[in-house]
């Protein structure tokens, strides 16, 4: 477990090291692009294997990811 808790270790001072950058990027125009792609897409898999009566759910959650990553509200 060594290994692990440095790689954990290393990630998280990557993180606090620049957590200015990171931030940027995940609220720019090509975040939002990107995330809207790849959410649809999940949306779209997980609606096809879950009954219709969860579509409204599977939507909800995506919005409230969407809201997170890029430059829409």
């Amino acid at each position: 477990m060594g290994a692990m808790d440095d790689l954990a270790k290393n990630a998280q001072e990557f993180v606090e090291q620049n957590k200015d950058k990171i931030d940027e990027a995940l609220n720019s125009e090509q975040a939002e692009d990107v995330s809207d792609t790849v959410l649809d897409a999940v949306a779209d898999a997980v609606k096809k294997v879950l009954p219709d009566e969860h579509d409204g759910v599977v939507d909800d959650a995506r919005a409230n990811i969407d809201k997170s990553i890029g430059t829409e509200p």
